[in-house]
């Protein structure tokens, strides 16, 4: 029974007035998504992402279950190296940079695959060849501290960092998408809102329904007559 309530409800007071208004919330949605593109290309700063790939060895190089444990343990540890003050200090010195460690820091980003001995590292900017520098530079500087700092033997590169040609973020298709969605959702809830609380009698059957009683007849108005309604005015 309240399936069947809420089925009405929703035919009455949903379909009908979106049906009558379709227009105008295609436009809505329209405008709306619009907005979002430009927003999104003129008014949001890109960044830019580049990443480089070290693997890491034990110093015996033994393919085995036990060099594979530990070298994921080593992984780990170089995670931490790479993040350290002297190696972000060095590549500030490297590549000249007008920031200290600890912006740096929060730029960049390290990563282990799991059951892998290769270390992902990340750096995003707003300036793509600034992340490809920083991001090899950086890679770079990690191999040889740990070889410098650790008896071990030092990571190797295997990836080289890259200049990005498109943009990690603002999404432009997506937030055209959430744009539209968004349009559509606030016009439509606007058209329903303004059915449901329009109480204005229009025809003889709003009668019955709103106030339940019955009409007896009906008073035809007649095209014209206010306009002879004044024509007898002036005339007297």
């Amino acid at each position: 029974m309240l399936s069947y309530i809420s089925l009405k409800v929703y035919t009455n007071f949903g379909i009908l007035p979106i049906k009558k208004k379709i227009v105008w919330i295609l436009l809505t949605t329209i405008v709306f998504a619009g907005a979002a593109g430009l927003i999104t290309k003129f008014a949001m700063t890109p960044v830019y992402s580049s990443s480089a790939q070290l693997y890491v060895m034990s110093k015996s190089g033994i393919s085995q279950l036990t060099d594979l444990t530990m070298g994921t343990q080593l992984t780990q540890d170089y995670m931490v190296i790479v993040k350290t003050r002297p190696v972000l200090e060095q590549v500030i010195n490297d590549l000249k940079l007008d920031m200290d460690y600890k912006e740096l820091s929060e730029k960049i980003k390290v990563e282990n695959p799991t059951d892998t001995r290769i270390m992902q590292i990340t750096v995003s900017d707003n300036d793509p060849e600034l992340a490809k520098n920083i991001t090899q530079d950086l890679a770079e500087v990690t191999s040889k501290t740990v070889a410098e700092k650790m008896d071990v033997k030092s990571p190797t590169i295997i990836e080289n960092a890259y200049k990005a040609e498109q943009p990690d973020s603002p999404s432009l298709k997506k937030n055209v998408a959430i744009g539209a969605i968004l349009g559509f959702i606030l016009m439509a809830a606007a058209i329903v809102i303004q059915y449901l609380m329009n109480d204005t009698i229009l025809k003889e059957d709003d009668i019955e329904k709103y106030l339940g009683i019955n009409t007896l007849a009906q008073l035809p108005l007649v095209k014209g007559t206010s306009k002879r309604t004044k024509k007898v005015k002036r005339a007297r």
